[in-house]
């Protein structure tokens, strides 16, 4: 018997000098303080369900369909923007990957760890120090802003306009995006309850990766990088010298 999806709302600080924004369990007790400064918080927005991602096999890609050459031959230019991801650890392998896949920023968003936190750096290994990153209280304003400023949101996430990563429409728009010169903000959400939903509605695109097996989706991290790489050394991009 397949389980009733839990329900999600966000908390927001009252304490004008914050207003952390984060999610928890709709009608939790938990969150009614602020992780941050202690003040109250209070419930905005309304309740949503996360999106898990199930994929048929007929979403796998079909060998015909690679991306068009892009004419200048460079590399897709790839931010992230990390919605509430809860993990240090998760976090800390975030900014590894960031910094091997060429990531060029990450904005940290909510209750997201920063590399002021001396225990990030045992999974960043050090990456903590050469990934450029920003911290945002409310994820969902930070959005707004990088659509603001010409960025291409595409969020990691389920849900009925979600595609395959693998699609040839991605394919496709990941080529035009890197011949314009154009940068996409990779958007991850909170471990559990996902991407914001008034996030998702900023996004021009939401993509997922195929899963297969029993399981929705990858650790948050793990997404990234599969994610992350596709988009910078995938169809028509530049190769990569050996070291």
């Amino acid at each position: 018997m397949q389980e009733t999806p839990s329900q999600y709302r966000a908390r927001r600080c009252t304490a004008p000098d914050c207003g952390l924004r984060f999610p928890v369990t709709d009608g939790s007790p938990l969150g009614s303080t602020c992780p941050l400064c202690r003040a109250p918080t209070e419930w905005v927005d309304a309740a949503y369900v996360t999106h898990g991602v199930s994929s048929p096999d007929a979403s796998l890609p079909r060998a015909e369909a690679s991306a068009p050459e892009p004419s200048d031959g460079s590399r897709l230019r790839v931010e992230a923007l990390l919605d509430n991801i809860r993990s240090l650890r998760n976090v800390g392998s975030m900014f590894r990957t960031a910094d091997g896949a060429g990531v060029s920023h990450l904005h940290l968003g909510g209750v997201t760890p920063t590399p002021e936190h001396p225990k990030l750096a045992k999974t960043a290994l050090g990456a903590e120090r050469s990934v450029p990153w920003s911290r945002h209280l409310d994820a969902c304003a930070a959005a707004g802003e990088l659509c603001a400023a010409g960025r291409r949101l595409w969020a990691l996430e389920g849900g009925p306009r979600s595609v395959s990563i693998f699609d040839p429409s991605v394919a496709r728009a990941a080529a035009e995006l890197r011949a314009s010169g154009d940068t996409v903000v990779l958007v991850l959400g909170h471990e559990v309850s996902g991407v914001d939903p008034r996030i998702v509605d900023l996004c021009e695109r939401v993509i997922h990766l195929p899963m297969v097996g029993i399981k929705d989706s990858l650790n948050v991290s793990v997404a990234l990088g599969v994610a992350a790489y596709l988009l910078r050394f995938g169809p028509g991009a530049d190769p990569v010298a050996p070291h």
